[in-house]
């Protein structure tokens, strides 16, 4: 494949798990994973958006979720 082909692979396969994971009540540290694996510069702020939305929700927010966001700073 060429590279934009790689990227329009990486792109819709990434839209897809976010749409999966912003739905789902307790998405999979799994499917989590998979997103960071295929995450670029330019859709860092987006993830981090979904994830904060997500902590910010709960009364009790997930740890393991609150230290995704912060390895997302460094």
């Amino acid at each position: 494949m060429s590279r934009n082909h790689n990227e329009i692979v990486r792109r819709v396969l990434l839209d897809t798990l976010m749409r999966k994971a912003e739905a789902d009540l307790y998405p999979s540290s799994t499917m989590l994973d998979q997103i960071e694996s295929l995450l670029t510069e330019d859709d860092i702020a987006e993830y981090a958006a979904m994830l904060v939305d997500r902590i910010d929700g709960d009364l009790y927010p997930s740890i393991p979720m609150i230290q995704r966001v912060l390895r997302l700073t460094t």
